[in-house]
């Protein structure tokens, strides 16, 4: 492979997995040198194999839990698993990957001079009091309970990045994502969006926990990205934690109901019980990333849906 120097060098840890994939393409467009880092625990090479033959693009299968020695110039730390299905399956690996895994590319970071941006998400406001949940609120979050390895680990590693910030001086930006979805979720993630569009795809039951009156905001993930970018490049003087996600509110039911319609399906709604710790309401306020880098999602919930359905009738098909 030729190595280039002159360009930009960027990390993407978690780079296999579905937000980091495509956020290693759109680097790739921007003309960057991308080192996609991944240990294939959530991640999936399929995912990259488009990449593969691309000069400015490198992949590492490596742990951030085990320090690594690379030159770049800036990091996205994506690395940790995202749904319930992977991050409870091992949860003590999902509290070492959050903390160890922050921990040695803050170090990275620092021996780089590089920007670090942590992909937090809006799981560490747990099951908010506040409505919508803005950057100030300080969550209700089950600091034992069984999602506790996610949204804890998150925490940590978000007060480990200011630590670094107030201590060290690493140029640091902070990211809460909230529910993304689009082309190239896993079929078998165990999130409501794939799962609905799998079920209505095959004809089977719609599977939904509780009365569906609980809510979610969907963000379709070509706006996610453009965020994320968005955010590494703007120079912001006191760095602050950004939500990003669609503030349009929708009970889970009315997605499932809207997922039926654009496949066409002859699925029924299945009701089962509520699993524990499940947020009843999550939305969230994107003030801080309109005033601070000029970010308001696009895709609407109806033509973002449509793109991710033609994805997984080609995956099944």
């Amino acid at each position: 492979m030729n190595i280039t120097f002159d360009k930009k060098r960027v990390l993407v840890t978690g780079g296999a997995g579905f937000l980091g994939s495509h956020l290693c393409e759109k680097l790739l467009e921007q003309g960057d040198y991308v080192i996609c880092l991944d240990d294939l625990s959530s991640g999936f090479k399929e995912n990259i194999s488009n990449f593969e033959t691309n000069n400015n693009f490198e992949f590492i299968q490596h742990d951030v839990i085990t320090p690594i020695n690379l030159s770049v110039d800036e990091i996205y730390n994506l690395a940790c698993p995202a749904s319930p299905k992977y991050y409870q399956k091992n949860p003590i690996k999902t509290l070492k990957t959050s903390f160890y895994g922050a921990e040695n590319l803050l170090c990275l970071a620092e021996q780089n001079k590089a920007k670090i941006l942590q992909a937090s998400t809006s799981e560490i406001y747990g099951d908010p009091l506040e409505h919508p949940q803005t950057e100030s609120y300080w969550g209700n979050v089950n600091p034992i309970g069984i999602r506790s390895c996610y949204d804890e680990g998150k925490r940590v590693a978000e007060a480990l990045f200011f630590d670094y910030h107030r201590q060290r001086n690493i140029n640091i930006r902070v990211v809460r994502i909230f529910n993304t979805y689009g082309p190239k979720m896993h079929p078998s993630d165990g999130r409501v969006v794939s799962n609905f569009i799998i079920q209505a795809l095959k004809n089977k039951n719609i599977t939904i926990y509780g009365d569906g009156m609980q809510t979610r905001s969907f963000c379709y993930v070509d706006d996610l990205i453009e965020g994320l970018i968005k955010v590494m490049n703007t120079e912001i003087d006191d760095p602050v934690p950004i939500n990003l996600g669609n503030p349009e509110e929708y009970k889970v039911l009315e997605l499932a109901d809207l997922v039926i319609e654009l496949t066409n399906s002859s699925s029924k709604i299945e009701h089962k019980p509520l699993p524990p710790d499940d947020p009843v309401f999550r939305r969230p306020s994107i003030d801080m990333a309109i005033e601070k880098i000029d970010w308001h999602p696009l895709v609407q919930l109806t033509e973002g849906l449509k793109e991710t359905i033609a994805y997984f009738n080609k995956v099944l098909n």
